[in-house]
């Protein structure tokens, strides 16, 4: 990926990132089961952070 590839795919779970935390507080709210979206928030930081490497990789 290039430089720009990186960060739209980042900008992009970022955004994922933040509708996901609504969700789960939402849930908190109401008492349901958060453990599907507590994954999906770990796999997005894991490859936010893999992405964001990259994007270092590339300053370089």
């Amino acid at each position: 990926m290039n430089r720009k590839e990186l960060e739209y795919k980042i900008e992009d779970l970022k955004a994922d990132y933040v509708r996901l935390q609504h969700d789960l507080e939402k849930l908190e709210f109401v008492k349901g089961n958060l453990s599907p979206l507590e994954k999906q928030l770990e796999d997005i930081e894991k490859e936010l952070s893999k992405l964001n490497k990259q994007l270092d990789e590339l300053e370089k």
